[in-house]
């Protein structure tokens, strides 16, 4: 499994966008941090809570600095379907994540339990990248349940971009 680490350069990651356009992540410029946040698909109501409250804070996101997009690995279809019923306009929503890519990100991947779930998808995770394209923070689950509180997140960002808080646990073996 791929463990990224901070302070370093994080995967390639060019996904297709719900209506239409692409998003290439080496073409993020935020003020901070690009918010990339996996999620599981439309067959997942805590990924619809943690995607609903992020669109609420889409304003003072920027405000620190942050672009934030959702991905994940369902269909063109299943997202459409999301970002409409979710109401999720002003996000944007990226859908076709290849396992392969979500491998690079180190995602976990699960198969089916029910028929509402697509054979194969990834779990959750939270990144934050920099704009020269290194990992600052990152948070990836086996898992829905318990993902970072944005709340909580967002005063860290905050006090980050304050004090220059440098990105940690960039030591490796």
């Amino acid at each position: 499994m791929t463990q990224l680490m901070p302070r370093t350069p994080v995967p390639a990651l060019d996904v297709p966008l719900v209506g239409g356009g692409r998003f290439v992540l080496a073409e993020s410029q935020p003020a901070l941090f690009t918010m990339l946040i996996y999620y599981r698909g439309y067959h997942c109501p805590l990924c619809r809570n943690q995607l609903t409250d992020l669109k609420s804070r889409l304003g003072a996101l920027g405000e620190l600095g942050v672009e934030a997009i959702g991905i994940s690995m369902d269909s063109e279809e299943r997202a459409r379907t999301s970002l409409k019923e979710w109401e999720l306009g002003g996000l944007r929503i990226a859908h076709s994540l290849t396992e392969k890519s979500a491998r690079a990100f180190g995602l976990y991947i699960s198969g089916a339990i029910s028929d509402k779930e697509p054979d194969r998808f990834s779990e959750p995770g939270l990144f934050l990248v920099r704009p020269d394209g290194t990992l600052y923070f990152a948070s990836v689950q086996t898992s829905p349940f318990t993902r970072p509180p944005l709340a909580e997140l967002m005063q860290c960002i905050g006090y980050v971009k304050q004090a220059g808080y440098p990105a940690r646990g960039e030591l490796a073996d």
